[in-house]
C-alpha cells in the first residue's frame, strides 16, 4: 500500500517541487503551511521564490477542479490532498499550545497517524524539534531525503597519497613538464578527473595531479598568488586548482582557518587582468527571517560585520606589502573602482556573472537549489569558487549531508571543469589548531 507522507513548509521552502518526489506515494499538505506560505511569497530571496513557484505549480495542477479525494500528481505518482486543520487530540492537548503553526501542522500529523493504521504514515520536516515532537507522540518523522548527499566520507578525507612509487619514476616526474604516462604508475586505483595527490617512495615524495585528457600524471610546483605561498599540501593543491584556466567551478572546504577563503581571494587577485570584476560574497544567515532593512544605518553599516571576514583575508594579502607598494594601493584602487566587491550573496542575485571571478563564502549555509541558481547564471568566461566548512552550518534546516556545498561536490565530483580540495590543516596558529582540534 502506498504510503502517505504530510509536508511541513520548510520542505517547500527549501525545494519547491518536493511534492514530485515522493513516487508512487500520497502526499497531504495542511491549510497552515499554506497560510505560511502566503507569508514568504513577497520578497526577493530563494524561499521567497520557492513559495511563489510552489502556490503556481498547486494552482496548475488543481485547475478548476475541487481537492475532493485528491489530485492525482502525474503517471506513477501519488495523490496530492490539502487538509483542513484537525481537532487536537486529548494528548496534545496536554502539551501543545493550539495557535503554534507548528503545532497545528503536528495535530495533522496526529489525526493521519491514527486514521490509517494499515499505512505508513510520516511527517516530512526539516525542522529537527518537530521531528522529536511527532516521535514524542510516537508519530513517524522523517528529514527531506531529495539532494541529500550518500557518502558524506568523500567529501571530508584527506589527500589521497598512493605510497611505494619508485624513486626513479618521481625523479623523471621532476624534470617533464608535460608530466608521465598514467600506466607507467601501475596505481591499484586510477585517479579522478582533476584529482590531487601525494606520491611516496622510499626516499623520496611528489605532489602530483591526474591529467584525465592526456592520461599523465603531472607534478605540481608550489606558485604564490599575490604574496601568498600555500603552507601545506592542501593549499598547494587549491592554488594549483584556482590558478588553471580550465576549471572554471571549484569548490574547497575545510575547518576554519585552513585557508580556503584567503587562497580562493589571492587567485582571484593574481588572474584579476583576466577577469572584468571580482565578486566576493557571503550569505546572511543569522537574522533568520528578517533582512538587512531591521539593523541602523546605510548599506556599509548594515552588511559591515557580516562581511568583516572577507576584508580581514583581504588585509592579510595586503600586509605582504608595504603601504606605498604599488600591489598594495592596487587593492584599494580595486575597491573604489568596484573591480573588487564585497557584498551580502542576496545583493548578487539577478546580477549576469560574465568574465567574473566569484566566490562564495560560508556556502555550507545555502541550499541545494540555491547553488544552482549562482552556478547557472555563469557566463562565458566566469569562474565560481565555493568555499566552506560543512561542520559548521549556521541554518536549522540544512545538515552535513544537505547543504549546497555537499551536494555541489558530491554532483559534479568527474566533470572535466570541475575540482574539489578538502583542506585539513588549520595554518592560523598552533593555538587555534589545537582549539579546533581539542574544544
Amino acid at each position: 500500500m502506498a504510503k502517505l507522507f504530510i509536508l511541513d513548509t520548510n520542505v517547500i521552502l527549501h525545494d519547491f517541487n518536493s511534492i514530485k518526489q515522493f513516487q508512487e506515494n500520497d502526499i497531504v499538505i495542511p491549510i497552515t503551511v499554506l497560510e505560511e506560505l502566503d507569508n514568504f511569497k513577497k520578497g526577493n530571496e530563494e524561499i521567497n521564490f520557492h513559495a511563489r513557484e510552489f502556490m503556481r505549480e498547486l494552482d496548475k495542477l488543481a485547475g478548476d477542479s475541487m481537492f475532493n479525494g485528491g489530485l492525482p500528481l502525474g503517471e506513477g505518482m501519488g495523490k496530492l490532498t490539502i487538509s483542513l486543520g484537525k481537532e487536537f487530540s486529548d494528548e496534545m492537548k496536554l502539551s501543545f499550545a493550539p495557535d503554534k503553526p507548528d503545532h497545528q501542522i503536528l495535530a495533522v500529523a496526529d489525526y493521519y497517524f491514527r486514521k490509517y493504521k494499515d499505512r505508513y504514515v510520516a511527517l516530512v520536516s526539516k525542522d529537527i524539534n518537530l521531528r522529536m515532537k511527532a516521535k514524542s507522540l510516537g508519530i513517524n518523522a522523517e528529514d527531506y531525503q531529495t539532494g541529500k548527499v550518500k557518502d558524506i566520507k568523500k567529501l571530508q578525507k584527506e589527500v589521497d597519497v598512493y605510497e611505494n612509487i619508485d624513486d626513479a619514476l618521481i625523479s623523471r616526474l621532476y624534470q617533464e613538464k608535460g608530466g608521465l604516462p598514467l600506466k607507467e604508475f601501475n596505481f591499484e586505483n586510477e585517479p579522478k578527473t582533476n584529482s590531487f595527490f601525494i606520491l611516496k617512495g622510499s626516499q623520496s615524495n611528489a605532489l602530483a595531479k591526474y591529467n584525465h585528457v592526456e592520461e599523465t600524471i603531472v607534478k605540481v610546483g608550489k606558485k604564490t598568488a599575490y604574496g601568498i605561498r600555500p603552507r601545506n599540501a592542501e593549499q598547494t593543491f587549491a592554488l594549483e586548482a584556482l590558478l588553471d584556466e580550465k576549471l572554471s567551478l571549484i569548490s574547497l572546504t575545510g575547518k576554519a582557518g585552513t585557508g580556503k577563503t584567503l587562497m580562493a581571494l589571492a587567485a582571484a587577485l593574481q588572474q584579476s587582468k583576466d577577469f572584468e570584476q571580482i565578486m566576493l560574497a557571503r550569505p546572511i544567515v543569522s537574522l533568520s527571517d528578517k533582512d538587512l532593512g531591521f539593523l541602523p544605518g546605510d548599506q556599509k553599516q548594515k552588511i559591515g560585520p557580516y562581511m568583516q571576514p572577507l576584508f580581514d583575508n583581504l588585509n592579510v594579502i595586503k600586509q605582504q606589502f608595504g603601504r606605498q607598494s604599488k600591489d598594495y594601493s592596487r587593492i584599494d584602487g580595486m575597491l573604489e573602482d568596484e573591480k573588487l566587491v564585497i557584498t551580502p550573496l542576496a545583493y548578487i542575485r539577478g546580477r549576469s556573472l560574465n568574465k567574473a571571478f566569484f566566490i562564495i563564502d560560508e556556502a555550507q549555509n545555502l541550499t541545494p537549489h540555491e547553488v544552482k541558481t549562482i552556478v547557472t547564471r555563469a557566463g562565458e568566461g566566469t569562474k565560481i569558487i565555493f568555499t566552506g566548512d560543512i561542520h559548521q552550518i549556521d541554518s536549522p534546516y540544512l545538515d552535513i549531508k544537505s547543504n549546497g556545498l555537499s551536494y555541489l561536490t558530491d554532483k559534479m565530483k568527474g566533470q572535466d571543469i570541475f575540482a574539489h580540495i578538502n583542506l585539513a590543516k588549520g595554518e592560523r596558529s598552533y593555538l587555534a589548531e589545537l582549539a579546533s582540534d581539542l574544544l
